[in-house]
């Protein structure tokens, strides 16, 4: 294999989107997993010049044939005008290059542990005067099971560390004694015994999911804002494992009064920090008020390219100016956007064997030559076909546009039919809260 493998050029001609001229730079994306191939690629579509390192051994074929990909990304800093870090855990590298005059798009040490360290983004939000619900960490999983026996409530199941990215593992009770939390428990501990590491139990509280996210450039906030709501579930109705995402719905606005008495409070903090990249925060919403639980502090996947199908202006050019610490307003679209993954065998788990089986090198075909609003995920393009490849079974992500919320889920289920994906699954009722949800945000005053 060699080094750089270079893609056909693809329209790099292309001087403006949407009538706004691009400031062609050459991007340079480190990636944990490859999760940033839609954005590497549509940049390059908008005719920068894109490289793209993976980190992980066993993704590294993704986004073969969309952008030129290289094996150790430290070769190619001096070539880059802008570098995007598209995961936490790379605050410290960020720090470095910003300090050797590079134009960085990523995180902080500081936003790394807000979200990998779940004890310290609680202690944080406490700090910064953000209402959090009760929770308590745990080392082992006798403690907990003991702590539920003496204080039976209904609990969520938060694993810390590495062993959060493991998102199945993820547990919501919904027992007001917490005896299906117990029998959870108990299983995890035969299965993983001492090696799931520290987790949370969390009080559980109802009321609406629901997340607010920003752009930030190293001194404030980007408008506008992004109000998004997850679908975490396998199946339809919110039935099945949790997932890391099967789809998102969201909108853009000027105002949230969820923002301002969450994230808006950060921001001297992040400032601080020099922070400059993208960060959401997660919220629990109902009568009493606005519960914070948890931060992403770099790209939300699917929500950054469903955020993207929601915008005006060329994406490199929205990347490098916030990178660059510019103040600008972001040029976004009226209505709603809405996004679902397209997945295949073994996902969510993790099972090579299941995936060389029925789903390595199967092939996404088009019915009709028609791309728009179809997000290339853990793929790579041979001869111009899009094969499935990396090793979790997401295949793309599938977005729509509209007005209303009906206009933009038509929009995304029509491209989707016209997609063959042999044993493909995907949730059929993104975008179907909304009415209630909405309902319910707009009586206690939060939109």
């Amino acid at each position: 294999m060699s080094k750089v493998i270079k893609p056909l050029k693809e329209n790099s001609s292309h001087s403006k989107v949407n009538g706004i001229k691009i400031v062609k730079k050459n991007f340079l994306f480190i990636s944990r997993w490859g999760e940033s191939l839609d954005i590497a690629y549509a940049i390059f579509l908008e005719g920068n010049d894109v490289k793209l390192y993976i980190e992980e051994k066993s993704c590294r074929e993704i986004g073969y044939g969309f952008v030129t990909k290289v094996l150790d990304w430290k070769k190619h800093v001096d070539w880059a005008e802008v570098i995007v870090f598209d995961y936490t855990g790379y605050g410290k590298v960020c720090k470095e290059l910003r300090a050797a005059g590079k134009v960085v798009f990523g995180g902080s040490e500081y936003t790394d542990n807000l979200e990998l360290d779940r004890n310290f983004g609680q202690d944080e939000l406490k700090k910064h005067k953000v209402k959090t619900l009760p929770w308590k960490e745990f080392f082992n999983f006798q403690d907990a099971i003991k702590y539920v026996q003496e204080n039976p409530d209904a609990y969520v199941i938060k694993p810390s560390g590495e062993t959060q990215e493991f998102k199945q593992l993820l547990f919501v009770g919904n027992d007001d004694e917490g005896l299906d939390v117990m029998r959870v428990l108990k299983a995890y501990e035969k299965s993983w015994g001492n090696d799931f590491g520290t987790f949370q139990l969390q009080r559980k509280v109802k009321g609406v999911e629901i997340s607010v996210s920003a752009f930030f450039n190293g001194t404030q906030f980007i408008y506008p804002l992004n109000v998004t709501f997850e679908h975490k579930k396998l199946f339809p109705k919110e039935l099945g494992v949790s997932t890391g995402e099967m789809g998102s719905s969201m909108f853009w606005v000027k105002h949230s009064p969820i923002f301002e008495a969450t994230l808006k409070k950060f921001e001297p903090t992040l400032a601080k920090s020099n922070f400059r990249g993208h960060i959401d925060i997660n919220c629990i919403v109902n009568g009493n008020g606005i519960y914070p639980l948890e931060f992403t502090s770099r790209f939300g996947f699917p929500q950054i390219f469903i955020q993207r199908a929601g915008v005006h202006e060329p994406f490199g050019n929205i990347l490098y100016k916030i990178a660059n610490g510019e103040n600008f307003t972001i040029n976004v679209k009226k209505g709603f956007q809405i996004g679902a993954f397209v997945v295949v065998p073994p996902f969510p788990f993790d099972d090579k064997k299941t995936f060389n089986l029925f789903s390595k090198d199967s092939v996404v075909i088009f019915k009709k030559e028609m791309k728009e609003g179809i997000h290339p995920m853990h793929l790579k393009k041979i001869h111009d076909e899009w094969l499935i490849t990396g090793d979790t079974g997401i295949a793309v992500l599938v977005t729509g546009t509209g007005i209303t919320m009906r206009d933009a889920q038509k929009m995304m289920y029509n491209r989707i039919g016209n997609l063959i994906v042999n044993n493909c699954y995907y949730r059929t009722d993104i975008g179907d809260r909304w009415l209630e949800d909405s309902d319910k945000l707009m009586s206690w005053g939060l939109l």
